[in-house]
Formats: structure tokens, sequence, C-alpha cells
């Protein structure tokens, strides 16, 4: 499907054009305070082709890496789902990036419980699959040897050391999945992810709606202030047992975060689109207005407040973000 901006309401030409005149207000590089302000990429590659972001001759991944750094101050690094980062890329990302530029690093897929790409893992690992295992595309965790999952778990947390070293890792994000629910064994299995990534900061997104029902939700959140864990609001479609209403709160003093997703309700359960097609929308400027007290409110509760858009298609999240950003300082 090839997506065409000028065909969506949310993409109408006065949206953009009333996007553009707020984003052409917000401080550079985009934070309000000690809310610092990112998108969830800054490859995505309907951004990248578009050129509406990135200036021409900016065609080399650190050029990219400098631009972007010079624009907003945070990022949430998306690859690492995916595959496994390494130390070397996250001392590039420190020698890119200015000394109060921070990651968000999203959790590897075995960390969350995800399907994870078989061909992604390092060779060493690969080889240590057992033959039904090593022709498949992908794998759950719970069918991998217990030492490849351990494996996993250690090189992530090893990966993440030059970031921690230079004061620059915001957080990882523990994005579970929308079958994880609050149910028997799940306040077990949030307890031992914090046993398997020691004292790494830890935000926690869950996508079921069992975890903040009325009569659960003041417990699961002394679970997160125990576990040290940070709780992520999110900015959704709604009405779906994936999707949380827009409970915002601080369960530890360090760190806060939304996220947000857009609101393409037609994409948002519909099953295989794309990630630029599901969180295909550009936000209006009522639509940030409605987070600008929930932020505020925010930065009186934590030190930090992370504002993350997730809707990474053309430069959406990227005018999103500018606009929260001169928003909150307007």
């Amino acid at each position: 499907m090839v997506l065409d901006p000028t065909a969506r309401d949310h993409f109408a030409a006065d949206r953009v054009t009333t996007m553009r005149e707020l984003a052409a207000r917000s401080p550079i590089p985009a934070r309000a305070g000690n809310i610092p302000v990112g998108s969830a990429s800054w490859t995505d590659p309907t951004l990248v082709k578009s050129g509406l972001f990135y200036p021409r001759g900016t065609s080399t991944a650190e050029k990219r890496l400098r631009y972007y750094a010079s624009r907003f101050s945070m990022v949430e690094v998306d690859a690492s789902y995916y595959a496994l980062p390494t130390p070397a890329q996250a001392r590039v990302w420190v020698d890119r990036t200015p000394d109060d530029f921070v990651f968000n690093i999203k959790a590897y897929a075995a960390i969350t419980g995800h399907p994870m790409e078989l061909r992604a893992l390092p060779k060493d690992l690969k080889a240590e699959l057992l033959p039904a295992l090593a022709t498949r595309r992908r794998a759950r965790p719970r069918d991998l040897p217990k030492p490849i999952i351990d494996a996993c778990h250690a090189r992530f947390v090893e990966a993440l050391q030059p970031l921690v070293e230079a004061d620059k890792l915001g957080a990882v994000l523990l994005q579970f999945p929308p079958w994880l629910t609050s149910a028997r064994g799940a306040v077990r299995y949030l307890a031992g992810c914090r046993d398997r990534l020691g004292s790494l900061p830890l935000a926690v997104e869950f996508r079921h709606r069992s975890w903040v029902d009325p009569g659960r939700w003041d417990r699961i959140r002394d679970v997160l202030k125990g576990l040290e864990m940070n709780f992520v609001a999110v900015d959704t479609p709604g009405g779906y047992d994936t999707t949380l209403p827009p409970i915002t709160t601080a369960t530890n003093r360090d760190l806060a975060m939304v996220r947000f997703h857009g609101r393409n309700r037609g994409a948002w359960d519909r099953g295989g689109d794309t990630a630029a097609e599901r969180f295909d929308w550009l936000y209006s400027e009522q639509e940030l207005a409605e987070w600008v007290g929930p932020l505020r409110e925010l930065s009186n509760e934590a030190e930090t407040v992370h504002a993350v858009f997730n809707n990474c298609t053309y430069d959406a999240a990227q005018l999103s973000g500018y606009g929260i950003a001169a928003l909150l300082t307007g």
C-alpha cells in the first residue's frame, strides 16, 4: 500500500498548514523545561524518502542523526526491538549527539515476550538453535532454549552500557504485547524483567486494558513503584481492549513518559498493516492541546517527562513533536 498524505482527512492541507505554522513556534531543540520531546524513530523510510524533514545533503546515517539531534532533545530507538543492539552501535550514538541528548531503547522482542526474528539472531546464537527451529523465520521466546534467551538478555544489557556511562540512556521501553493481561503470573513476569535487566531504567507500556481496570490498577501501580518501573501513558484511538485510557501517573520520581500513537481508528486493530499504516496520523493543534495540562502535571510529579511521538509517517511525528513543544512553551 502506497501512502498518500494528501488523501487522508488527518493530512488535509489546512491541518498540515496549521501544524507547520505551530511547529515554527517550537523551541529548537524541541523541549519544554523538564519535558524533552522526540519521535520513535529518526530513520523511518517514509520520513527519509519524503524530503520533508532532513535537508538536502543529509544522506548518511551520521548526518541524519546529527541533524535530528540538533532539532530534538531525545529519540526512541525502534530497531532494537527487531535485532539486538551492540556496544559499537551505542558508542556511535553517543559520539554523534550532544551531551544532553538521550535515547530511549525499545526492548528486544525476546525480553517482552514477542515473537523473534530468528534470522536476526547473532550467528553464534543461531548456531545453537535446534534443527526444528533453524529453518523457521520466527519463534516465540518460550520455544527457544533457555540459554539463548538468557544470552539475549545479557547482550542487550551489555549493549547499552556506553549509553549508561555517557548518561544518555533515558529508559528501556518495555512495550508488552496485547496478549499479556494482568492475569495471575503477570506480576511475576514484571519482576522477572527487573531481575534480568538489573538497574537499567525501565518504562512499561501495557497494551491490554486489564492492567488499569478498577480494583486492579492501585495494586499494579504499587507493583511498578516497588520494581522501580516507570508507567507509560498513551494517546491512542481508544475503545479497544488493546488500548488504555489516557491515565497519567508518575510511578517513580525520576521519569514519566507519554507515547503518542496517533488516532487512526480504522487501522488500529485491523491486522496486516505496516507500522506506517497503523500509526498514520498527523495530530491537530486541538488534539495536542488536550495533553498540555496532563504533561504539565506530570512535570511536577517527575524530574523528567518524555513526550514521544510514534505516529511515524512522513514527518507527522516531527511536526507533532514541534507542536506539543510550542504549546507547552507558548
